[in-house]
């Protein structure tokens, strides 16, 4: 079983952040989507009311997992959960919940109410964790999960 450490991304320190982007590249298909240039533009990015943050899970220094929070519309109080990836030879080592569990913790340290939304294939680990599925919101396999708080 891996032991690993889930923190936040430091966008200051460029090794850390190329880390994260060649995880997410090697783990995202769609590489016009999910480009290298438009993860480091992703990753680095914060701009006020429409945060985004970025935690990453660490095994020796290396970085094994990723995942994204940011604002989806701040009137609403919602949030995102985008981005997660872990890497292909760590899967199934409760790492990816693990990301979700710091994400999820961090709204809810951070913000006194509202909704975090998730659009996944994996439906069974975000109900989990107390997220419900939106009525009729299939599309192409993914459901999108829903987290009041």
């Amino acid at each position: 079983m891996a032991t690993f450490r889930i923190d936040l991304l430091d966008v200051g320190n460029p090794a850390l952040v190329e880390a994260s982007v060649e995880l997410l590249v090697s783990a995202f298909t769609n590489s016009e989507r999910y480009g290298a240039k438009r993860l480091r533009e992703e990753l680095r990015a914060n701009s006020g009311l429409f945060y985004r943050r970025f935690f990453v899970a660490t095994e020796a220094r290396d970085i094994i997992g990723v995942g994204g929070v940011k604002a989806a519309d701040w009137a609403s109080h919602t949030h995102l959960l985008y981005l997660s990836a872990v890497a292909q030879e760590q899967r199934g080592q409760g790492i990816g919940q693990a990301l979700v569990k710091a994400r999820v913790k961090w709204v809810e340290q951070n913000f006194k109410a509202g909704r975090i939304l998730v659009s996944s294939t994996k439906g069974k680990r975000f109900r989990d964790l107390g997220f419900v599925e939106v009525r009729k919101s299939a599309i192409e396999g993914r459901h999108l999960m829903m987290l009041r708080f």
